[in-house]
């Protein structure tokens, strides 16, 4: 038992062990077991949670993804405090200043090429199917049209200087012109900014339109400019000395001393000076000059002034003539003062007419028209002068002081001048005379103490009323007229208190009489403007000049020719060139092949002045209106056009968002399974 004891023992041990095994295996396979169900309800329940976040992070992205697209195609944007709508079409029209003052430079070169790299970068910074419009001083017709970027960059690079400029309300005015409602109109001005240029007077502008001025800044520069001429010289006749004045002024911060001034006429040096002008000053000079021959005179005021030299040469012209037509209409055949008078003088071509046979059709072929004891001047022949004197013709009234003054208060009311009052006679009565009227100038070389003055016995009194445009010649006692002068339209009207009988008075013998007749005759010599300025004076005044149905008249000049509009007026022929003249230099005017005239033109002078607006100074002038306005020399930075154009729009970054969304949608179905193995591994 002993042994068995040891072998039951082992037996049972035998026995039991495999038991407790498969018991001790049981129970834990009990306990996976349930390990494992639960484990699977877990990892079910897990599933099904990350295929719910995999649904909605795919439907997420695909709604965002749809909503950035659509955002994007509505153009989106954040308002800047501008009118520009991303939503329209943008048309931006680029103001260049190409005037003179834009020749000036600094460290980029000229202004003009400056302005021209500007304009090219704000173009390139816009889209390709933004339109475009370019505008010079010169208002060019090609111009007006809107053109893509690369025409609009390939105008700017025709671009020149002119003589033509333009004020910055024209230019604001021309942009505004082409302004619709369904696009975005961005204006960009790039100048110089000239004081002359931008004035002092609050400017009209569109506030729906964004407007950018850039302005560019020159180098500091003395210049001195030929500013005006003016002849001191009634008329011009053949041989006879003349006097011209020139007036230089000085537009920089120094003194300028020891300016060379030089005339030439017909390239033939005729005089030479040398002047001292102040900084900021004018001065004037007086130049004499002679020997001159009948016929169209082309003069030059020159001097030598670096480095802006469009303003050294002032061009003149005009016409010495052999002669001063002169009509006498006679009451009283008999009367041969007035014939005497001007018959000693071949200058004068002396015409006479009776009063019983006027050629009304002549008048405007004389520079002068004297009626002389008119003894029933009648009211058609009041109104054919009237129309004479105000087309800029004149007449010399002599009344015959028996002729009936009712009738010549008609008469003289008629011609704007004040009617007979009533007939004086008496005692002779001295008169007086005004040495200060430009009548008597150059007349007396000293004024004598003991005058003799002319003295009348027996004249008109006239009933005035309005004396503004009356001038006294010759006074009578209480502010008597006895010879004025009266202003009426373009043209002047002398009119006498007396008559030319010496038997009312000595005046006709008198020595004043033969100064006093050949200066009023000077004075009504018709002549046409020393010169023109291109862009001011558009229309030209000529003589009376006869065209048949199919003539035209031209100015020609070294092989350009200009066609004017021709109108016809009373006296004169009126040309309209518009702005067709655009260089300076003499033009002739042509009929055929004969020549009737020679026209002289000059650069406008307002651009010699090199002072500028400020930024300041541009801002004000818009009142409450808000435009940018950056210097280009201190707000470098603050052109970057790109930027500031594209900051405020948001559909590039609503479609970039579209792509992000529907690359992650693509993504979250294609590799959130294989991100689900990788961490259950």
């Amino acid at each position: 038992m002993n042994f068995l004891y040891p072998g039951f023992l082992f037996a049972l041990l035998a026995i039991a062990i495999p038991i407790v095994i498969h018991l001790f295996n049981f129970r834990k396979f009990k306990k996976v077991y349930f390990s494992n169900v639960q484990f699977l309800k877990e990892a079910k329940e897990q599933n099904s949670s990350r295929e719910k976040l995999k649904n909605l992070l795919v439907l997420l992205c695909r709604v965002l993804a749809i909503a950035f697209l659509v955002l994007a195609f509505a153009r989106p944007f954040i308002p800047s405090g501008n009118k520009h709508n991303p939503a329209q079409r943008n048309v931006i029209s680029i103001y260049i200043d190409n005037s003179y003052s834009m020749e000036t430079v600094n460290k980029e070169g000229s202004l003009l090429d400056e302005a021209k790299r500007k304009a090219k970068e704000i173009a390139r910074s816009y889209d390709i199917n933004d339109q475009f419009q370019l505008i010079t001083n010169d208002f060019e017709g090609k111009h007006q049209r809107l053109v893509n970027k690369d025409e609009f960059i390939q105008l700017l690079d025709e671009i020149k200087i002119s003589a033509a400029n333009k004020t910055l309300q024209q230019i604001l005015n021309r942009q505004q012109a082409s302004f619709a409602a369904n696009r975005n109109e961005i204006c960009y001005l790039l100048s110089d900014f000239q004081t002359t240029f931008a004035g002092n007077k609050s400017l009209q502008a569109n506030k729906d339109i964004n407007y950018t001025f850039i302005k560019l800044n020159a180098n500091s520069l003395p210049n001195i400019s030929v500013d005006s001429i003016w002849s001191l010289s009634p008329v011009h006749q053949p041989g006879q000395a003349e006097k011209v004045v020139v007036q230089l002024r000085n537009y920089g911060e120094e003194d300028a001393s020891g300016v060379s001034l030089k005339l030439t006429i017909n390239k033939q040096q005729k005089a030479i000076s040398s002047v001292n002008v102040e900084a900021g000053k004018s001065v004037k000079d007086t130049l004499s000059f002679s020997g001159l021959q009948n016929g169209w005179q082309k003069g030059v005021i020159n001097i030598k002034d670096f480095p802006l030299t469009f303003d050294d040469d002032l061009n003149f012209s005009f016409k010495v003539s052999n002669e001063l037509k002169v009509l006498n209409i006679a009451g009283n055949p008999s009367d041969k003062f007035i014939k005497a008078l001007f018959a000693s003088d071949s200058y004068f071509k002396l015409t006479e007419m009776s009063e019983s046979n006027i050629k009304y059709s002549s008048f405007s072929d004389y520079s002068l028209i004297i009626l002389s004891g008119l003894k029933e001047p009648s009211s058609g022949l009041a109104q054919q002068l009237k129309g004479y004197v105000q087309n800029g013709g004149s007449v010399v009234v002599f009344p015959d002081l028996d002729a009936n003054a009712t009738v010549y208060t008609s008469f003289l009311t008629g011609l704007s001048l004040p009617g007979v009052q009533q007939l004086n006679s008496g005692v002779p009565v001295a008169s007086s005379m005004d040495l200060k009227n430009s009548v008597f100038k150059d007349v007396f070389d000293q004024i004598p103490q003991n005058m003799d003055l002319p003295l009348v016995n027996r004249y008109f009194s006239y009933a005035e009323q309005n004396t503004s445009a009356k001038e006294n010649i010759l006074q009578l006692p209480l502010n008597k007229l006895l010879f004025a002068k009266y202003t009426v339209g373009a043209g002047k009207i002398y009119l006498s208190a007396s008559s030319l009988d010496i038997k009312d008075n000595n005046l006709p013998k008198h020595p004043v009489f033969v100064p006093l007749m050949y200066k009023v005759a000077f004075g009504s010599a018709k002549e046409q403007p020393l010169y023109y300025t291109i862009g001011l004076n558009n229309l030209i005044e000529s003589e009376k000049i006869s065209l048949l149905a199919n003539q035209s008249l031209k100015l020609v000049s070294d092989n350009f020719e200009v066609i004017p509009e021709v109108r016809q007026t009373p006296g004169k022929t009126l040309l309209y060139v518009a702005d067709q003249v655009k260089k300076s230099g003499f033009y002739e005017l042509k009929k055929a092949d004969s020549v009737l005239a020679v026209v002289a033109f000059n650069d406008n002078r307002t651009e010699s002045d090199m002072h500028y607006a400020t930024e300041n100074e541009l801002s004000s002038l818009f009142g409450k209106q808000k435009v940018a306005v950056f210097n280009s020399k201190k707000d470098a930075q603050s052109l970057n056009i790109e930027t500031k154009n594209s900051s405020s729009e948001l559909w590039k970054l609503c479609l970039i968002l579209a792509i992000v969304f529907l690359a992650g949608e693509i993504l979250l179905i294609r590799f959130f399974n294989n991100i689900k193995n990788i961490e259950r591994s």
